[in-house]
């Protein structure tokens, strides 16, 4: 990056900062939505499945 870019960032950088407000205690505010919608469930089960396949591989392979 050029030292043109780096004080552009860093000037960026600086304005966000100073826009920043300190989070009150006791405030109840909602947090934002980011807009994912992934469901952990699906990841969590496929886990479960592939281990359950390599330990019943293993348990076949060694016979225990």
């Amino acid at each position: 990056a050029s030292e043109a870019e780096v004080k552009a960032a860093h000037a960026a950088l600086t304005k966000a900062l100073e826009g920043l407000e300190p989070v009150k205690p006791g405030d109840t505010t909602v947090s934002i939505k980011t807009g994912d919608t992934t469901n952990m469930m699906y990841p969590l089960l496929g886990l479960a499945i592939a281990s359950l396949g390599f330990y019943g591989n293993k348990k076949r392979k060694y016979g225990n």
